[in-house]
């Protein structure tokens, strides 16, 4: 156990799960989107859903569609900030099912893509991205790694871990889930190293892939 495990991270706010956790879930999911979200519909669960003003879950999650860290000062203006952008944010409640009680659904547009995810801030800072467009995945951002969408068939695994490997990349983990057979498929991969500019062209050059998305450590 490190210091970290026991004081927790240096953050604004007063709880690591309801502002620090909702903070990374909204950078991460910034991240995936990858470009500036115009409009993001947010569907907050169990516990988020109860107390999310009070505990400023409302700005942590939009200081993070904004991009800003756990430990900014704008954190507070988040709203603010928003409306200042032309990020439209909408409000709702859902039972996302059997998750953790922080947890949170973003539907979130920008000029060109869109994407859904569910994420729960899990203690500590710590947060799991549980889906992604209807996918299974694990993901929790604490390393590196990349987001694929592709169809399903032989060898497209391989092919991405094979690049990964010229390139020194170790894959720390990697979850692979599918629509059904023959159709869509994901694969979300965390690696020790970040993924360098001649790795993602490599990967990017494989045209199996009908979107690629590099993730940092958020």
């Amino acid at each position: 156990m490190g210091v970290f495990d026991i004081i927790g991270p240096i953050m604004i706010g007063p709880s690591s799960s309801h502002t620090a956790g909702a903070i990374r879930i909204g950078r991460l999911a910034r991240f995936i989107l990858g470009e500036e979200p115009r409009k993001a519909h947010i569907f907050l669960h169990g516990s988020f859903a109860r107390t999310f003003k009070g505990h400023g879950t409302d700005k942590a999650l939009v200081a993070g569609l904004l991009g800003l860290t756990v430990d900014d000062e704008k954190v507070r203006e988040a709203l603010e900030l928003a409306r200042e952008k032309g990020l439209e944010v909408y409000w709702g409640f859902k039972d996302l099912g059997e998750v953790h009680p922080n947890s949170v659904e973003l539907d979130l547009k920008g000029n060109q893509n869109h994407v859904k995810v569910v994420a729960s801030s899990i203690g500590g800072g710590e947060i799991l991205l549980s889906r992604l467009d209807g996918f299974e995945v694990e993901f929790k951002g604490e390393l590196p790694g990349l987001v694929a969408i592709y169809p399903d068939q032989r060898g497209v695994v391989a092919q991405v871990a094979s690049i990964l490997a010229y390139h020194k990349i170790n894959i720390a983990t990697m979850r692979v889930s599918r629509e059904r057979a023959g159709g869509r498929a994901l694969m979300a991969v965390e690696t020790d190293q970040e993924i360098s500019p001649p790795a993602r062209e490599a990967l990017l050059s494989l045209s199996v892939l009908e979107r690629l998305v590099i993730l940092p450590r958020v």
